[in-house]
């Protein structure tokens, strides 16, 4: 029988610079989606806590006053404790900084990018991670390409215009499991993508976890995205 988490980090300290002029006053997991009346944070609050988490630590940043504040005023579906950090640490330090808040540092838990907007489930994700021994798991997405493709046959003839295709690529998700022993590997600053990772990944001990076909999932980088993600949630 598989024991899901039920803790959880949400990385939401970025500038967002290409956001503005939405995030001049705002840090980026504030920005809300139009037509929603829900900051970003506010989404992945509800999800998380759909998900079976009680305890969130939100890691702060850029006008970490107004999230805050927010969070303070806001009535939310589980626990929530913030961290600032005071001085940078980059993101794999700013990682193990957040995740020394987590209530039961012997259990496994989620981490999440503040500026994700997706909808799947996480103890499927979980009971994947379990499966596979892993020490630590991605959610892996295929996003669509922003450009029109192109096919062609093998004589150079255009055959066929494909508007925006799905990568053929799969890229991180922004949406981890981890292992209790993780936090231990984290650097106390520094990037953990650029060491953490590689080094399980060598050690067969990261795993991939594609989400399911339908999954909903949009990073949300632009004023575009905010546009695009607006339209494709009034049409679900």
């Amino acid at each position: 029988m598989h024991t899901f988490p039920t803790q959880a980090v949400v990385l939401a300290g970025g500038q967002g610079s290409r956001l503005r002029p939405y995030t001049d006053d705002r840090p980026k997991p504030m920005v809300e989606i139009p037509g929603t009346g829900t900051p970003i944070i506010g989404h992945q609050l509800s999800w998380l806590a759909a998900e079976g988490v009680t305890d969130a630590v939100v890691s702060c940043g850029h006008l970490a006053e107004v999230l805050q504040e927010w969070l303070d005023s806001a009535v939310l579906p589980l626990r929530v404790t913030t961290v600032v950090e005071s001085e940078p640490l980059g993101r794999g330090g700013g990682l193990k900084y957040a995740a020394a808040r987590l209530p039961d540092p012997g259990q496994p838990w989620y981490a999440t990018n503040g500026d994700i907007w997706t909808r799947f489930s996480l103890r499927e994700m979980a009971a994947f991670h379990t499966e596979r021994d892993a020490t630590a798991t991605l959610a892996l997405a295929r996003p669509r390409i922003p450009w029109g493709a192109v096919e062609t046959d093998a004589f150079g003839h255009i055959t066929d215009f494909i508007e925006s295709p799905p990568s053929p690529y799969l890229i991180n998700a922004g949406v981890y499991v981890f292992s209790p022993e993780f936090t231990t590997l984290l650097p106390d600053r520094g990037d953990h993508e650029r060491t953490t990772f590689p080094r399980l990944a060598r050690e067969r001990r990261l795993a991939g976890y594609p989400l399911p076909h339908g999954a909903y999932w949009r990073a949300i980088d632009t004023a575009k995205d905010l546009t695009e993600a607006a339209k494709e949630l009034d049409g679900q």
